[in-house]
């Protein structure tokens, strides 16, 4: 079934990225749109025989130290489950690395 969620910054998630609850996939990323927030919108295409609490958490990760990123979903221990077509409420988009870097180099951390 298809979920959004919404991200500040992506960095390097692309359609065809994977999804996975606990280290295994779950299901891949069908699109990226913009909203009129200025916030990436990503579309989710998940396994039918997963459900989701609606308190789960969506995460930005990448596989290594440079590795290509992926979604990680955390289930929450809601009893109400996302419907389809539904929104994760709860975000974390990806750590800028070069950003850190750049506040580090610059003494702004």
């Amino acid at each position: 079934y298809i979920v959004y969620a919404e991200f500040d910054k992506i960095g390097g998630i692309k359609k065809g990225s994977v999804v996975e609850i606990a280290g295994i996939p779950v299901g891949s990323v069908e699109r990226i749109m913009l909203n009129e927030r200025y916030r990436a919108v990503v579309e989710m295409k998940i396994r039918s025989s997963i459900k989701l609490p609606d308190d789960s958490i969506a995460s930005i990760r990448t596989k290594g130290l440079i590795g290509e990123k992926y979604i990680q979903i955390t289930p929450g221990g809601s009893e109400q489950y996302i419907a389809q077509g539904g929104k994760i409420r709860e975000t974390e988009s990806t750590v800028d690395i070069e950003e850190v870097l750049s506040k580090y180099v610059f003494g702004k951390i």
